[in-house]
């Protein structure tokens, strides 16, 4: 993937030239996607690093599809900090949708025209439009800093890029539209790196995946992949038992 980088004075995704911003502050397909780590905490350093030198296959063993199949998409992996240290941003699916209901997860969702190309800023540009809608939040407060490998979700067909954010300017946010989402939370990373709330989660179909109970919510599949592999490459991973495991039913 390709798209503007930059590593002076961070500027937001839908600032134009004359330093005024869009309508609901998300960048139109035509402009520069700017990427940068300028101004960021210190603390988020290790995950900037680790994002430049991973592959996919350290990642998660679904691949996009060498045919190009897949619907693509992308996911915000948002960093802010709160009373209690560095977060994430995350999401509860309503419990009426037809697939992945009641699954907590990262904003995101597939690439709409308006977003751009999908092989260089289109990802960037839904993963911002897509938190907007799902959030609430202002875009403008976003400082994008990295870009993961894209990766696969084969029960959906998604080809998803993981869109890598530094909560610059923290806004409000809710469940935009009930229909779709339960809550927005956020959970401290201090929660996530918790032993006592890693669990592994079975499914009826016999796969086995990194969980974490947080927050009320088991955060699990997609989601709780790239939180796991996030904490191991930024070197924030503690020492888990691997034996505790949750099962999921087959409606999950």
């Amino acid at each position: 993937m390709t798209y503007t980088s930059s590593t002076t004075r961070p500027t937001s995704a839908a600032q134009t030239d004359d330093g005024t911003h869009r309508p609901g502050g998300r960048p139109a397909a035509g402009d520069a996607v700017t990427v940068t780590t300028e101004g960021m905490p210190s603390w988020l350093a290790p995950v900037a690093e680790a994002a430049r030198g991973v592959r996919p296959q350290q990642l998660s063993r679904f691949l996009p599809p060498e045919s190009g199949a897949g619907r693509q998409s992308a996911v915000l992996i948002l960093f802010g900090e709160g009373a209690r240290g560095p977060e994430l941003l995350l999401m509860e699916r309503a419990g009426t949708l037809r697939s992945h209901a009641g699954q907590p997860a990262f904003p995101g969702g597939a690439l709409d025209p308006e977003d751009g190309d999908p092989a260089t800023s289109g990802p960037l540009r839904a993963a911002l439009r897509e938190a907007e809608e799902e959030t609430g939040l202002d875009p403008r407060g976003v400082q994008i800093f990295s870009v993961l490998p894209r990766l696969y979700i084969p029960v959906s067909g998604f080809v998803v890029t993981p869109v890598l954010g530094w909560w610059r300017i923290p806004s409000p946010v809710r469940a935009v539209d009930a229909a779709e989402t339960a809550r927005v939370f956020t959970v401290p990373v201090a929660d996530l790196t918790d032993p006592a709330n890693r669990v592994i989660t079975k499914h009826p179909s016999g796969f086995l995946g990194p969980a974490f109970q947080v927050e009320n919510a088991l955060v699990w599949g997609f989601t709780a992949g790239l939180i796991d592999r996030i904490l191991h490459f930024a070197g924030w991973e503690r020492p888990w038992d691997r034996t505790r495991q949750v099962p999921l039913d087959w409606h999950a």
